[in-house]
């Protein structure tokens, strides 16, 4: 006797194929987010390069929309499945235990990343933990449910992907056949980055009507956190402002005009930020590596910059040596060939390849040679 069109319209065959187009999405932001968290939290172990510039920038984009990809994919797998979650006996023998337990912390790990995430790209933190941490450390379990569920499935995905799409006449088919609902997840996929990926690719730029960041902002580029915001409105503008640079005991202090008047070079490097959103600029500044030489810094060693910006998160970072000794890192004092507008960073900040927007600091106010 065939099986009633809704029973196969949910079937393995469809859930199999979903659930492995999920998988790619869940595995591409694991490795872009893993990546980008250890460019954060760098480990002696991890090696991040300078070149090509515009790496981060590829592969926090791909974080993002492979992420806003995974959330019709984790619907329409939630739909294909949705009997099968209420089948009795509800709990079982080991085998099924586990699969239940593994679906339960995959499926709450998954919503928890998506809808998270998503509200980091909108910048709504209604929650009141971190995000970066919170979302780093869920990574994990939900890596390690969706392992224990291949597992435990693997017979019978294996079983499905062979299975063919149309095993019912035409004819008994009541509503749409199992290969109009996937191609109807594979547009809803396709619409979905299509809306949002602007805010990355430049292309997509006018037709991403649901992305955050739409390009605008002071000098062609978005701003994440304003001066205001910041609390530098004064001290950036203070006509007593000094960026000094140090190496242990040898300390040199600079003016605007001082750093103005010091040799200036010109790069196109792009700003990428963890919200997925990047733009490509014209930077003008001081090569970092020449005020390293101008205090007898040493350029195999890290450097440190501080911000006027109050104590906080991101107030002061770490660069890299590989970074700091590099050709097109720069101290910006233009953009786009005008003056730094404040809200970007006047007087000065860092640009550097590969990098996140949060760590180019803003409002530089000291540079420490790390011994």
């Amino acid at each position: 006797m065939t099986a009633p069109a809704k029973a196969t319209l949910r079937g393995t065959a469809v859930t199999a194929r979903v659930g492995l187009a999920l998988g790619v999405a869940v595995t591409i932001c694991f490795v872009t987010g893993f990546i980008s968290h250890f460019i954060q939290h760098p480990q002696p172990w991890f090696f991040w390069p300078t070149r090509p510039v515009w790496l981060y920038q590829f592969t926090q984009g791909l974080h993002v929309i492979a992420g806003i990809a995974a959330i019709p994919l984790l619907l329409v797998k939630l739909w294909s499945v949705y009997p099968k979650l209420f089948e009795r006996p509800i709990i079982g023998g080991l085998t099924r235990q586990i699969e239940r337990a593994s679906i339960l912390v995959l499926v709450g790990s998954m919503i928890f990343q998506l809808s998270t995430g998503i509200m980091n790209i909108a910048q709504w933190y209604a929650f009141k933990f971190f995000f970066t941490t919170s979302h780093y450390a869920m990574a994990y379990v939900a890596a390690g449910a969706v392992l224990v569920h291949i597992g435990v499935k693997l017979p019978i995905i294996r079983r499905a992907l062979g299975e063919p799409l149309e095993e019912i006449p035409t004819g008994e088919l009541k509503g749409p056949s199992r290969r109009a609902v996937l191609n109807g997840t594979w547009l809803a996929v396709g619409v979905a980055t299509v809306l949002t990926a602007g805010q990355t690719i430049t292309w997509f730029r006018h037709a991403s009507l649901l992305a955050p960041r739409s390009g605008k902002g002071p000098q062609g580029i978005p701003v994440n956190r304003s001066a205001f915001a910041a609390g530098v409105l004064r001290s950036a503008r203070s006509p007593e402002y000094r960026l000094t640079v140090v190496n242990g005991a040898t300390t040199k202090a600079f003016t605007v005009a001082e750093l103005a008047a010091l040799p200036q070079t010109t790069h196109r490097l792009p700003i990428a930020c963890v919200e997925g959103w990047s733009a490509t600029a014209d930077w003008t500044g001081i090569v970092l590596a020449d005020l390293i030489r101008a205090v007898g810094g040493d350029p195999d060693s890290d450097v440190r910059m501080i911000s006027l910006e109050p104590p906080g998160p991101y107030s002061r970072t770490v660069l890299p040596a590989r970074h700091a000794r590099d050709s097109k890192t720069l101290i910006a004092l233009k953009l786009n060939g005008e003056t730094l507008d404040i809200d970007h960073g006047y007087p000065a900040r860092l640009i550097a390849p590969t990098r996140p927007g949060v760590l180019q600091t803003k409002w530089l106010s000291r540079i420490e040679i790390v011994a």
